[in-house]
């Protein structure tokens, strides 16, 4: 059962897609670590002995991940909505951050259609 950074890795999988499931690993990074630690990174998470988890660990320490990366995420988040930049402002209104188009899509984002008041068909 290997335990990194508070994350149970599948036991199952290989050990690149395993290290994925830490918030801030990738493939490419998940790859990159096994291959530091000496692994092969399509090995089985469950084939892993103590003394590779350990070495896996200290890999896995040198990259900011997990609770550090969300609170450094959330920071910048809060940064921008306080200085006023257009994504600041995108982030407030709740609106698509990245230049998305909102007027037939979006939906995730905006969240439900709102209705708008006394807005009736024009007749003949």
């Amino acid at each position: 059962m290997a335990r990194i950074k508070n994350i149970e890795l599948p036991k199952d999988k290989a050990l690149y897609i395993g290290l994925t499931a830490i918030y801030g690993i990738g493939q490419s990074t998940a790859r990159k670590i096994a291959v530091a630690a000496g692994l092969d990174p399509e090995m089985k998470v469950r084939d892993l002995t103590p003394e590779q988890e350990g070495l896996i660990r200290t890999e896995v320490d040198k990259y900011v991940v997990e609770g550090e990366l969300r609170r450094e995420v959330q920071m910048n988040i809060k940064m921008k909505m306080e200085i006023n930049s257009y994504q600041g402002v995108r982030h407030k209104k709740g609106l698509p951050v990245h230049g998305q188009s909102t007027r037939s899509n979006a939906k995730t984002r905006k969240g439900k259609g709102k209705v708008v008041a006394n807005k009736k068909k024009a007749t003949k």
